[in-house]
């Protein structure tokens, strides 16, 4: 069984030889070779001395003869077929010599070469050949989003080198790359076969010498977010080996579940990557386009390549005397429902929000099981509506039934002061009364209505976009269609219906005193949008990341016993300002990061209501004041959402006014996600003047950081 067992072992390792680097192969043929001229050599010492005599005649030495007759195939008749032709004993060793060299070494030399190509061939295909890297971008894992994520590598830097690691099949992977990244981009991606869990992969992918990491996997699998988890801790324990030198400037994480999305949002679990100086960002899917569709308005069609531009859903820009209630209706309670609405939350506030009779953005959710998903999406959310209260509607019946819910714990004065009100409707899209309901918000001129289909099927909501009210047509209500991989026919339709221009139709309509109008509108589908496509999702937006280092500095320097920012002239005389801002950037706690985030990402929205209150006539001053509010509503469902809760009637630091007191009673927002500011603004101390700088810095950070990313499609 031993001799078995060492028989097996012996020819694993022949077999392995087979398959690796060609100088093993090689060097297995060296040895070989040497081998064999040894047993030739004393097989010519037992013939004689004739063999001598012809390598003096022949000027040979006589070391090499057994070598030359082994991988020379002219070596017999040039030594040995001459006027005295050899005999006996000799003539059989140099033949037996000359047949072994013929049949083995230059076969076997000739297949060496062949199988070594060979090898190389299918290593490459196999994604097993590795490579020297440095300044590459680096993918892990593979998803329906990678081509998306490679085409904004390639839009931020034209000459990049991405190196893909993944247990998918490397051609597999190439195949799908080649139907969406051009040919001279694709000759710049080498795809390896590997776990990015195993750390012995990562040294072979050069980790510590790539510019970005993306961390992607395969969102389909449930132990997506844990595996990716886990990766990314192997990656920071093994840069951690590299401390002092270079190193990637950020490690980005796809998730896929919302809950674990915001949980690293607000907690530092890689502490240690500020130590390195590597920047951990969490990515999710859903999230991640609901920033397109609201902050960047923009997206990268399939049909194309060109760049659209989505409406806004709050139109012009809503001023502060503004009647118009912005109106989000999603059709379909999904992830992309959730998401997008509370991403709508974080920054669709407006001044006309604010004062005594606020108008609220309303968003509406529509389902078939509007009552069950509205409990996990309102438990999702606790500390919003904590202090919100909300409506449901039930449609399904023959007679439809309203009722407003409470806020679960808060009442009166500390209750729905928020600026953002939400609707659950149980209802059928398609039936009769919503419908009718649908015609009524689309004729009520004082909304501004947008609706979304986001129904987990992507054929049921092009369908329903398809068969909206007339109205909603015909006050060209923007209708924004959840998409699974491209949005080729969605935006082939919308150009088709867009093509004399923005006013591709007249419509006439004739009056009660008899008069004919003609009026202006775009054509049936020009107003509908595709979103949520795998081809196109992944999509960073450099200003407002830049941005939000700004926002953060002006916060880490200001003079808070004064509560004011740095002079501006102070700020633009600093050459090295943004640097600076990097640098504070770098230490800052997740959770700060996205609130600077989520304060940059509405600056947008901040200007369209500054220049509407001024076509209204109001005074600069005036606006600054109302704007402040605004920012406090912002700010409000911002820390509500991610995770701090409003501090209860016992625990409350404003409802002392003993200095000593309020300082234990704030220590609650370090331990226990409490924050003495959430509340009515009229209910602030001095704080508020934090939020009227703000509003006051909103143009010096504009022209620090101008939008320099422009649509190139229409």
């Amino acid at each position: 069984m031993a001799r078995n067992a060492n028989n097996r072992s012996q020819l694993l390792r022949f077999d392995r030889i087979l398959n690796t680097s060609l100088w093993k192969q090689m060097t297995w043929i060296c040895v070989v070779l040497l081998l064999t001229g040894a047993i030739s050599m004393g097989l010519m010492y037992l013939s004689g001395d004739a063999w001598r005599t012809c390598c003096e005649q022949r000027g040979v030495s006589p070391w090499l003869l057994p070598l030359y007759l082994l991988i020379d195939t002219n070596a017999y008749s040039n030594l040995y077929l001459g006027e005295k032709p050899i005999q006996g004993w000799l003539m059989f060793v140099s033949s037996l010599t000359y047949l072994i060299g013929l049949l083995i070494f230059n076969g076997i030399i000739i297949s060496v070469l062949s199988n070594y190509i060979d090898l190389r061939r299918q290593n490459y295909r196999d994604g097993l050949s590795r490579y020297k890297a440095s300044g590459h971008y680096v993918i892990m894992g593979y998803d329906e989003i990678i081509p998306s994520v490679v085409n904004h590598i390639f839009r931020h830097d034209a000459d990049a080198h991405i190196l893909m690691l993944s247990a998918v099949e490397a051609e597999t992977i190439r195949e799908r790359l080649r139907k969406s990244v051009r040919r001279e981009q694709f000759d710049r991606i080498i795809v390896y076969y590997g776990h990015r869990i195993a750390r012995d992969y990562y040294q072979d992918i050069y980790l510590e010498k790539a510019k970005e990491i993306y961390v992607v996997g395969k969102r389909s699998l449930p132990d997506h977010d844990a595996t990716n988890v886990a990766c990314v801790e192997n990656i920071y324990n093994y840069l951690s080996g590299f401390a002092g030198k270079p190193l990637p400037q950020r490690v980005i994480c796809v998730f896929e579940d919302l809950d674990t999305f915001a949980a690293f949002k607000l907690a530092d679990i890689f502490e240690k990557a500020k130590q390195l100086g590597v920047s951990f960002m969490p990515y999710n899917f859903y999230v991640g386009w609901a920033k397109q569709v609201f902050v960047a308005r923009r997206y990268y069609s399939s049909l194309d390549g060109a760049c659209y531009n989505y409406p806004s859903v709050y139109g012009d820009g809503i001023g502060y005397k503004d009647p118009r209630q912005v109106h989000l209706v999603f059709i379909g309670i999904s992830n992309f429902a959730a998401a997008f609405a509370m991403e709508a939350a974080q920054f669709l506030h407006f001044p006309n929000g604010t004062g005594k009779n606020p108008v609220k953005t309303r968003i509406t959710f529509i389902d078939s099981q509007a009552d069950t998903k509205m409990v996990q999406i309102r438990t999702r959310n606790r500390h919003v509506f904590e202090v919100q209260s909300c409506l449901y509607s039930d449609m399904t019946g023959e007679k439809s039934q309203s009722r407003v819910i409470p806020p679960t714990i808060f009442r009166g004065k500390d209750a729905d002061f928020l600026d953002i009100e939400f609707e659950f409707i149980k209802g059928d899209a398609y039936s009769a009364e919503m419908q009718a309901t649908l015609n009524l918000w689309a004729e009520d001129e004082k909304q501004q209505l947008s609706l979304f289909l986001t129904e987990d099927n992507q054929r049921d909501n092009f369908c329903l976009s398809m068969n909206m009210p007339d109205k909603v047509y015909d006050r060209e209500v923007p209708i924004f269609i959840r998409q699974d991989n491209a949005d080729t026919f969605v935006t082939e339709l919308r150009n088709a219906h867009t093509s004399g221009g923005e006013i591709s139709e007249r419509f006439y309509q004739i009056h009660s005193n008899g008069e004919v109008e003609m009026l202006h509108r775009r054509q049936r589908y020009a107003n509908i949008y595709p979103f949520g496509m795998n081809i196109s999702s992944f999509f960073s937006d450099r200003t407002t990341l830049l941005r939000s280092q700004l926002v953060n500095y002006l916060y880490r320097t200001a003079d808070f016993s004064e509560l004011t920012f740095r002079d501006t002239a102070l700020l633009d005389a600093d050459p090295e300002l943004m640097s600076h801002a990097k640098t504070e950037w770098r230490q800052l706690p997740m959770s700060l990061r996205w609130s600077s985030f989520y304060a940059a990402e509405i600056i947008p929205c901040k200007l369209a209501s500054m220049e509407a209150m001024h076509r209204e006539g109001i005074s600069e001053d005036k606006i600054q004041e109302i704007m402040s509010e605004v920012e406090h509503n912002r700010w409000n469902i911002e820390k509500l959402l991610m995770g701090y809760r409003k501090a209860r009637p016992e625990e409350d630091k404003y409802a002392t006014t003993d200095k000593e007191k309020q300082e234990l009673l704030a220590s609650n927002r370090k331990f226990h996600f409490v924050h003495h500011d959430i509340r009515p603004y009229d209910e602030l101390d001095e704080v508020r003047k934090l939020d009227s700088e703000f509003t006051r810095y909103i143009p010096w950070i504009i022209r620090a950081v101008p939008d320099k990313q422009k649509p190139t499609g229409v």
